[in-house]
């Protein structure tokens, strides 16, 4: 993130931080319940866009039971199909929407890293995301304008830049249209059945696909709505390790990533609580197609690792996983905020020792690039992405910057027309790099860790070094971006695990080998 530190301030007067409350934000997340079925969003901003659309239907002859409710009441209809449709609420005046947003973030870990942090000086909060990641003031608490706009005055007169108040003056709202047999009816929250357990939806963006559970329509943060499938959670796996772990990826690995993608789903829970439901469906959370695509190897892999979770010290680890490392997985703190994990060290992916991490820690920039360099002897070696070049002029460059930091409201958004130099000022031991300083005609902008990724087209990951580009006068052009992997780099490799499960590694192993000091243990037997 562009660097900020927090100070803790001594004002805590009760129109504005309410001494005394503690929010539930953050339970201890390594500890879950199992019982209720899981709440994803697959459809997270329905009627952000006027035009969108989702078509539902019944998978067989027999049909859908909906159940519209509307002003305390609800109204049961059956049918084979139905289109869920966005109308528009014309207001008589204007409606004011705004929160007080604390802070931008590419991932939910830091946002969460900076939740906590506000909570702990006594101020209620919310993680959210209607774009990028953010934590706003409680809207429940905060919501006068006088409030807010006072409590940002305080933020302000204590030092916190980060801090601004979004404001939508709203003159028409969406709301659903219910559309069976050619009658529409509108509601803010309905709920679809079937006697199969298996619906199937096409959104306006996205393929059929058919999802098992039951669906449900509901408001979100943000004005629009959110459709969810409500899931048990060994079902949802059937969603999510096919598309995580190709179909001709041999078993062990497989096994290994349903055990993690199991882990990780019940330790993350508490993703989109302040939207009402658990986990989102893309790359944020984990990919989940629904019963699309589903093959029987990971079906196999589930079943055979059923109710299986990977512990440390008896609770639930931090899943993390990502498709290619680069040869070295990363700290936890080298991608995000917060507090390492014991389990998430850097590991050099290879069974051949292909490199002395504890001789040539990867922070030193030549031992960096001789890494780079080396392309044998590690288990993702044959991925297209374990190592990579990509080329960006300063046009191309500077433009990336302008529109990264009109995401997250820098002030300098509209100021930056130009970047001077780019340079890499630290780096973890792992290689990673922890800041950048990019040089600008308005002044340096610190990026630090995952921003750099989010501020930047070419990097596939933080693990890279730059290489300048210049013209024929020896003018600085452009960067070579050189590096290694895809993703974050943190925990378990999905290509390297395909090799150690092709050279014999059983599951359990595979998860040893990226996860040092855990279990696999049933999930009755966790804490």
């Amino acid at each position: 993130m562009i660097k900020q530190t927090i100070h803790v301030w001594s004002w805590l007067t009760a129109s504005l931080v309410l001494v005394g409350i503690t929010l539930a934000l953050f339970p201890n997340s390594g500890k879950t319940q199992t019982a209720s079925p899981l709440e994803i969003g697959i459809v997270q901003r329905f009627g952000a866009d006027f035009d969108d659309e989702i078509r539902i239907t019944s998978p067989n002859e027999a049909p859908l039971t909906v159940e519209i409710q509307q002003e305390g009441d609800s109204k049961l209809l059956e049918t084979r199909q139905l289109t869920l449709e966005i109308e528009t609420i014309s207001l008589s005046e204007q409606k004011v929407q705004e929160q007080v947003v604390l802070s931008n973030h590419a991932t939910f870990e830091t946002a969460e890293d900076y939740a906590h942090g506000w909570e702990q000086l006594g101020l209620p909060v919310a993680i959210t995301k209607p774009g990028r990641w953010q934590v706003w003031a409680q809207p429940e608490v905060y919501d006068d304008p006088i409030i807010r706009r006072l409590l940002l005055t305080q933020l302000k007169q204590q030092g916190y830049q980060s801090p601004y108040i979004n404001t939508q003056l709203l003159e028409q709202i969406p709301i659903v249209s219910v559309v069976v047999g050619g009658k529409s009816y509108t509601t803010k929250q309905l709920n679809i059945r079937h006697p199969s357990d298996k619906i199937d939806v096409n959104a306006s963006d996205k393929p059929r696909r058919r999802y098992p559970g039951q669906l449900r329509v509901q408001p979100n943060s943000y004005g629009d709505y959110t459709l969810v499938n409500i899931v048990p959670i060994e079902e949802y796996l059937r969603g999510v390790v096919p598309h995580e772990m190709g179909s001709n990826t041999p078993l062990e690995a497989v096994k290994a990533q349903a055990i993690i993608a199991r882990t990780y789903a019940l330790r993350n829970l508490h993703r989109f609580r302040a939207d009402g439901y658990e986990l989102c469906a893309n790359t944020h959370c984990q990919v989940y197609w629904g019963l699309s695509q589903t093959n029987e190897r990971s079906d196999r892999a589930i079943e055979q690792t059923a109710q299986q979770v990977l512990t440390y010290q008896g609770e639930l680890v931090d899943a993390l996983y990502s498709s290619t490392t680069g040869g070295v997985t990363a700290f936890y703190t080298d991608i995000w905020d917060g507090s390492d994990r014991p389990y998430l060290r850097p590991v050099v992916d290879s069974t051949s020792n292909a490199w002395d991490l504890q001789k040539y820690p990867l922070d030193n920039e030549n031992n960096l690039k001789r890494f780079i360099e080396q392309k044998q002897g590690f288990n993702e070696e044959h991925a297209s992405l374990f190592r990579w070049e990509k080329e960006s002029d300063l046009a191309s460059l500077t433009e990336n910057l302008q529109s990264y930091l009109d995401r997250i409201n820098h002030p300098q958004a509209d100021a930056v027309n130009e970047i001077v130099e780019m340079t890499i000022t630290s780096r973890s031991r792992s290689g990673r790099i922890l800041e950048m300083a990019v040089t600008t005609d308005q002044g340096v902008i610190t990026l630090e860790k995952t921003e750099v990724r989010s501020a930047f087209d070419p990097p596939r990951s933080t693990l890279f070094y730059l290489e300048p580009m210049t013209n024929e006068k020896q003018e600085l052009t452009g960067y070579r971006f050189i590096g290694g992997g895809f993703g974050h780099g943190v925990g378990l490799s999905q290509m390297g695990a395909r090799q150690l499960a092709r050279e014999g590694w059983s599951a359990q192993d595979i998860l040893s080998f990226y996860y040092p000091g855990t279990e696999v243990i049933p999930l009755d037997q966790s804490e």
